[in-house]
Order: structure tokens, then sequence, then C-alpha cells
């Protein structure tokens, strides 16, 4: 059933659906099931993230950038992830709304991958990071 407006049912069966995928998904999986030991209650929390996110719902609380530090992931690893929430998304939202999401994990996923220093692209800043006493 696809949605035609973004609202908690409607992302509450997209974070389903798609965490669904990523449990039994042979690159991701992994690295998710070793640390996820109760799925429902996991998709329960990032349903709030995503409602946060797309409906300003302002009911997540926690810190993504912290919860995936020590995890091993790479980048190929986000890239894999976009690729199934874009299908995902696809498959549970109307076009705008698929839109929508997936120009949000988009931005995620690159201000993840800043943080946890798998951007290949980045570029340093050009000042040095030491100090210096005259």
């Amino acid at each position: 059933m696809r949605d035609t407006t973004l609202t908690e049912p409607a992302i509450a069966r997209l974070v389903d659906r798609f965490y669904d995928k990523v449990a039994a998904d042979p690159v991701i999986g992994p690295v998710f099931n070793a640390v996820v030991h109760d799925w429902p209650g996991h998709k329960r929390l990032l349903t709030t993230f995503w409602c946060s996110v797309a409906l300003g719902a302002a009911s997540y609380r926690g810190n993504p950038m912290a919860a995936h530090r020590p995890l091993p992931v790479r980048a190929e690893h986000f890239d894999h992830w976009l690729g199934l929430w874009r299908a995902t998304c696809a498959e549970q939202l109307d076009e705008a709304g698929a839109a929508q999401m997936v120009e949000y994990a988009e931005r995620i996923g690159r201000s993840l991958k800043y943080g946890l220093g798998l951007n290949p692209d980045a570029r340093g800043i050009g000042v040095p990071l030491v100090s210096v006493r005259r």
C-alpha cells in the first residue's frame, strides 16, 4: 500500500519494511544484527527518529553519530543502506514522499560519513591542528 502523504503510520510501515530488509541483507545485516537484539524495539526507536526528521515530531531522543561510531561500518555500507532505503521508499510511498525521505536519508548519510571519517572526498580546511608555542 502506497501512502500519498508522510504520516506517522506511513513512516512506521516504511521503517518496518526497511529494517526487515536490513536484518536479512547479506551485506549490512551482519553489522546490525550483531548489535540490535530487539528489532521491534529498535524499529519503534527509528520510527521516532524518522518522524522527527520528516514531520518535526521532536520525539526522538538519541545520538545517531554515537550509535554508529562503534560499528564496523565502511563507506560502502552507507551506499548499500541508501540503495535499500531508496527501493523501500519507492515501494511504500508515493513519488513525492519517497523523494523527500530519500533526500533526508542522503543528507543524514553524508553527515554520518563525514562524522565517522568515511568520506573519501572530504577535504581538509587547510588549518593545521597543532599548537605552536612562541
